[in-house]
């Protein structure tokens, strides 16, 4: 049986989703909400705006996966993660088929993001400004409910 079998009927190739995660921090700045954003540094979407993410390891719970990915990208430490979205349509990331589990998580509002791992930079956003044109993939999805 090959390494990408399936364990329960061996099949090869077995073809499954991959789970993302995104971390959605917010703060009451002196122009309204803001959110923590990162600058993508690497493709997809290279240079648009994101919400600090990426990919559960295997065997690591959703969970815990979200605060090691706002650390790593934006150099913040989050506690109590809350799902806020599950986005899924097979076509949203250019890659392969990612299913993105979104969560709100909060943070200490005087944090400073340092952009790292791959984010070339982080930071707050007021939230009314952002612009579709600047937010990569179906994020802007998330921001819009936020605005609402």
């Amino acid at each position: 049986m090959g390494d990408d079998a399936c364990h329960h009927c061996g099949r090869d190739s077995y073809q499954s989703p991959s789970v993302a995660v995104d971390a959605v921090a917010l703060r009451e700045g002196e122009l309204g909400t803001e959110v923590l954003l990162i600058k993508r540094g690497q493709e997809p979407s290279m240079g648009m705006w994101a919400f600090p993410g990426g990919f559960v390891d295997y065997g690591e719970d959703p969970e815990d996966a979200v605060i090691r990915e706002l650390e790593e990208e934006a150099g913040v430490d989050g506690f109590a993660p809350v799902a806020l979205s599950i986005h899924g349509d097979p076509a949203r990331d250019p890659r392969k088929h990612v299913i993105a589990l979104f969560y709100l998580v909060d943070v200490d509002p005087e944090s400073v993001p340092v952009a790292g791992d791959d984010a070339s930079h982080a930071e707050w956003k007021v939230l009314s400004e952002i612009s579709e044109e600047e937010v990569a993939g179906d994020h802007i999805r998330i921001i819009e409910m936020l605005r609402e």
